[in-house]
């Protein structure tokens, strides 16, 4: 089922009411000025083309222009993909990570048909497994673009929404909610490729690390000692070239 796009309130009401009933709906919040949105909008775009999807209902949400939709799921960060069914939400993942929403959507459909998940991994899955290993050439290219992904990256453990350890709440919740800024956000537990090799690509040893325009600013000590100096280091650092 195509995308639809949602412009209001009454819209998404009358859509969930109406149209969800006992289906699955995805639902894709997004902002136009993050980066990650956009390749994951063209991902959700995508599945709901597919064939296989066609009973799923997806739903766009501009997180910006509809912030009470947001604010109902309690959406910090984008992009957001929720899961939900008969108004219970399923599934919740925040970031740009595709593989884990396809996985979560053919887990919840299947659930649907009551057809049971496959208790077993084949040969043919770990030597696929092996053959996507990455290079260290090709995770610091990936590294590269995680951290130009959204003008103001932070790596963390967990959500912004559901933060894994004291030191991310507060850089994600104490810090950049109270300065308002907006911000993309990774979380290093879902990807211990990235957790470790962050800590060479920074020569940062801890998380939370806080990027902007590409690069290293420190952790909370350092972010913290920043704004002491500069009420206004965000701008300043957006700013700079």
């Amino acid at each position: 089922m195509p995308v639809v796009e949602i412009k209001d309130q009454d819209k998404f009401t009358n859509l969930v009411t109406a149209e969800a009933a006992d289906r699955l709906t995805a639902l894709y919040f997004y902002a136009p000025w993050a980066e990650p949105c956009k390749y994951m909008g063209e991902v959700f775009k995508a599945l709901s083309d597919e064939p296989s999807n066609k009973d799923v209902l997806f739903l766009s949400i501009n997180a910006d222009d509809n912030s009470e939709i947001a604010e109902s799921f309690e959406v910090s960060a984008v992009p957001c993909l929720i899961i939900v069914r008969k108004g219970t939400i399923l599934t919740e993942l925040s970031g740009a990570n595709p593989k884990q929403f396809v996985k979560a959507l053919n887990d919840h459909k299947a659930s649907l048909q009551g057809t049971p998940e496959p208790q077993q991994r084949s040969i043919t899955d770990e030597e696929d497994e092996d053959e996507d290993e990455e290079t260290e050439e090709e995770l610091n290219e990936r590294l590269t673009k995680l951290t130009q992904a959204a003008p103001i990256m932070l790596f963390m453990k967990g959500s912004p929404s559901e933060p894994k350890c004291g030191f991310s709440r507060q850089m994600a919740v104490g810090i950049l909610r109270e300065h308002q800024v907006r911000f993309g956000f990774f979380d290093i537990l879902k990807d211990s490729s990235v957790r470790e090799g962050l800590k060479k690509f920074s020569d940062w040893p801890t998380f939370p690390q806080l990027y902007v325009k590409g690069e290293f600013q420190g952790g909370l000590d350092i972010t913290k000692e920043s704004l002491e100096e500069d009420p206004e280091f965000f701008e300043h650092a957006l700013q700079s070239s």
